[in-house]
């Protein structure tokens, strides 16, 4: 979060009175903060030295997420250039929760500097539901720390337990313990608790015997049929919702079957089997593991209630709300009080002692039961009647549920038998059993998913840079098309997957590298990355196989804290971390921010540049590094001391004749990838002779139209070094009139803006100032007085036309050129500029 102290820069923790005594009483476990010293009590001890209060809220934002059972411990607190304004960074779980400790965490450090009174215990209750409503269960979250562990990376794709592993093509689903790979058919089965049971039955596997009836009518009949004891359950339930064991009178039967019905139309009614309630869980047709369930119950001491008893027992630490402890807290229910009072017993009812008193029907986890591993225990037939099970079924994940005596002995000679099928069943029992052996039953899920040999990944190459990312990561992507490879790509422009735009705008932050990520169509990712993206919301993806930064220069300096160009290339690096070990970085030699970015790269790391005496060249060679030079005309690779040559820049349209630098940077930059990334030279030459400047393939970038009597450049350099390269390019450009349209950008510095006035007046014969837009909390007037100070610093006389609507504009220039004359209209000024020129041309010449 983004702090303003305000007064309390003035103040720190030292010189607010009584401060730390307040905040150790509130919160006793900041003790064991080390903080800084190292030590258990460190942080309180810089409290009573004094620290400011950003540092303070950050260690609150921490510990008050530990007490509400999210355990997590990084933070950092920076003073920006602005006094008084603090960045706090510090870690969550789950985000909503993080956010929540963030907003509390000032609340808090407010009521501790008045002396207020604070509610903490309603803070701590809040986030432990937020991160109930938010936070993965316990058997889809194990499937993601397993994947986790083995690199694979994953996308969460809804608020509750859809998730995508891998990315692209290589991509797999699943949903709570239900997988790409569940049969649909099997669930239905599993999910009708008469039809599995019927399977089952004719499979020769032991079941209880029953009926399922939906007429209360047909009640009486059941009974007669069956005799008492008996378990009602619905049809299609689940986690033991709607269910009532031993039952034995005629009222009490009727009164289950009203209850199940709460639940499912129909109602299955079987013999009550006495045993033991154990779960077998088989996966990929494995059995991997088996528990032996118990309700959730108390055991009477002769001095308290049931109440009492159930208070003791929620007490237990491994027992906590909903999820986050091993065990669950008991409630009370209907379930609870029917049970109590078939016993004669209720709330307040005094057990003697040693006596188990049963809360619940079920043994479900979820509602208080616990669970004993008992998986070595499990005899072979066991384990081969199970394993047929699944495939009888046709699940590849199932909890098969089984009353029995015991699992050491065979079903059929014991008398036990399979009450039910669960497609999804639950991990936790298994996870973290509350004793016994835990099980990691989410690796054979992950073996299953991911056999030896499939990757979970697509290539990935990032492109970062100040100028020239979108060219460069249209050229990437042309090349990997043009190599028979289903490409996506992120552009300032738009979404794309091979040649279709799926979504347009500035596309260049971490949702849109998701979007490609998230693309089962995908085969390769190329993704620009920009500056604003990276600081909002870090990067869409986890690693990448190459990063290129394009150049490190001044622009979107004085925003977000990034005031030098120190600060901006420590965020573009953040592309370059991002490269797996054996990957590559690809760097400009001619910039020496993105030189000192190799300094620190831990990874490979290839260098581009327009000189190929440039002495870091010549130096990275010299050790066996690869290159991208341009020499003698030429776009080569040079591999120690070895050229090969790749393409005459002549041959490249993009470089417009090697008349345009920055284009010919960009075709180092991209040939040395796609080289690096493995595609042969013959290929990368075909690639770069096919990639045509144009509306179509580099829109806003160098686009020519040529009228009957004028031509009209459309760019979208938006910064001083931006307007140096189309100013270069124009001076090869022979015409009778330089007639420039351009505009500055709210949230630049005002030199900055300035300065593209200055570079405007050297370039053009005439200007259009047209500030329609990116006015960024600015007033447009403002920016034009900016824009008019730089021209008037080079060419005090140049005509200057000031016209803010783009229709309007471009009209005027169709109107008004003269034969001959050179328009360049810059910055993105008008907006959809391209579209609406070449409606003009098309309308020139007829079509």
């Amino acid at each position: 979060m983004r702090l303003d102290l305000e007064e309390m820069e003035e103040r720190p923790t030292n010189l607010v009175e009584g401060f730390g005594e307040r905040i150790e009483k509130l919160i006793p476990s900041l003790y064991t903060h080390r903080c800084s010293k190292g030590e258990p009590g460190g942080f309180l001890a810089r409290i009573q030295e004094g620290t400011w209060m950003g540092h303070v809220i950050e260690h609150i934002a921490l510990e008050i997420q530990t007490l509400a059972g999210m355990d997590t411990g990084f933070g950092r607190t920076r003073q920006t250039k602005t006094e008084g304004i603090y960045n706090v960074v510090f870690s969550y779980l789950e985000e909503k929760a993080g956010v929540y400790a963030a907003e509390a965490a000032v609340n808090i450090a407010k009521a501790l500097i008045n002396g207020d009174e604070y509610d903490l215990e309603t803070d701590i209750q809040r986030m432990r539901e937020l991160r109930e409503m938010e936070r993965l269960g316990p058997s889809t979250g194990s499937i993601v720390d397993e994947a986790i562990s083995r690199d694979i990376p994953w996308i969460r794709l809804n608020k509750s337990s859809l998730v995508q592993l891998g990315y692209g093509k290589n991509q797999v689903r699943f949903r709570a313990t239900m997988t790409e790979r569940t049969n649909s058919i099997a669930v239905d089965i599993a999910c009708n608790k008469d039809e599995t049971k019927r399977l089952l039955l004719e499979s020769a596997i032991p079941v209880a015997k029953g009926v399922t009836i939906s007429n209360p009518d047909d009640l009486a009949n059941a009974i007669e049929k069956l005799g008492y004891p008996l378990v009602f359950k619905p049809l299609d339930g689940n986690h033991g919702k709607g269910a009532t064991i031993n039952v034995k009178t005629d009222e009490a039967a009727r009164a289950a079957f009203e209850y199940a019905q709460n639940y499912s139309r129909k109602v299955i009614i079987e013999r009550f089997i006495t045993g033991y309630d154990f779960r077998i869980l088989v996966i990929d047709h494995k059995m991997v593991a088996a528990a032996l369930r118990v309700p959730a119950h108390v055991t009477g001491n002769g001095q308290s209630t049931v109440q009492e008893l159930i208070d003791k027992e929620n007490l237990d630490p491994r027992r906590g709300y909903g999820h986050e402890n091993v065990l669950t807290e008991i409630t009370v229910d209907r379930d609870t009080l029917d049970l109590l009072a078939k016993k004669d017993y209720n709330l307040e009812s005094v057990p003697p002692k040693g006596e188990i008193v049963y809360l619940k029907s079920t043994a479900n986890l979820s509602t208080g039961g616990t669970s004993i591993d008992v998986t070595d225990l499990v005899h072979p037939q066991n384990v081969f009647i199970s394993e047929r099970i699944s495939r009888i079924i046709g699940l590849d994940i199932c909890g098969i549920d089984i009353m029995a005596e015991n699992l050491t002995q065979p079903l059929p000679e014991n008398g036990g038998v399979v009450l039910e099928v669960n497609a999804a069943p639950g991990f936790r029992m298994h996870l973290a059993p509350s004793e016994g052996l835990p099980r990691n039953v989410a690796a054979p899920v992950i073996d299953m998913l991911y056999p030896p040999g499939k990757s979970a990944r697509i290539p990935i190459i990032a492109v970062t840079g100040t100028n020239g990312k979108t060219t460069t990561s249209r050229l990437i992507a042309h090349i990997v098309k043009s190599n028979g490879t289903r490409v996506g790509f992120t552009t300032s422009d738009g979404i794309y997957v091979q040649n279709t735009l799926l979504m347009k705008g500035d596309t260049t932050g971490p949702v849109s590298a998701e979007f490609i990520l998230r693309d089962p169509t995908v085969e390769f990712a190329v993704l620009e990355t920009a500056r604003g993206g990276i600081l909002r919301a870090g990067l869409g993806f986890n690693k990448c196989d190459i990063g290129v930064i394009t150049n490190i220069q001044e622009d979107h300096l004085g925003i977000s804290d990034i005031h030098t160009l120190e600060d901006l290339t420590r965020v573009k690096a953040v592309v370059i971390g991002a490269v797996k070990r054996s990957g590559w970085a690809v760097l400009n030699a001619d910039n020496k921010y993105c030189i000192k970015v190799a300094g620190k790269a831990d990874c490979n790391f290839a260098y581009f540049s327009m000189d190929e005496n440039n002495p870091v060249i010549v130096e990275h060679c010299k050790k066996g590094g690869v290159a991208a030079i341009y020499e003698s005309g030429y776009i080569t690779i040079k591999k120690g001391d070895w050229k090969i040559r790749v393409e005459k820049v002549t041959h490249i349209p993009l470089t417009f004749g090697g008349t345009v630098d920055f284009m010919i940077q960009n075709v180092l930059a991209a040939t040395l990838a796609t080289f690096l990334w493995g595609y042969k030279i013959e290929d990368i030459r075909m690639s770069l002779e096919t990639f045509i400047p144009s509306a179509a393939q580099t829109p806003g970038r160098m686009n020519t139209f040529r009228f009957k009597e004028f031509k009209i450049l459309i760019d979208f350099a938006h910064n001083a070094n931006g307007y140096n390269g189309v100013k270069d390019y124009l001076k090869s450009i022979e015409a009778t009139e330089h007639v420039g349209v351009i505009s500055a950008t709210g949230d630049r510095r005002h030199e900055d803006i300035r300065e593209t006035g200055r570079i405007a007046a050297r370039m053009f014969d005439k200007i259009i100032i047209c500030q329609e837009k990116y006015l960024r909390g600015r007033n447009a007037q403002d920016l034009i007085d900016l824009l008019m100070e730089g021209i008037a610093d080079v060419k005090p006389d140049i005509e200057v036309i000031i016209n803010n609507s783009g229709d309007d504009c471009l009209k005027y220039l169709i109107a008004t050129a003269k034969s001959g004359s050179f328009i360049t209209i810059l910055s993105g000024t008008i907006d959809d500029a391209v579209a609406k020129v070449s409606d003009y041309l098309d309308k020139e010449f007829g079509v």
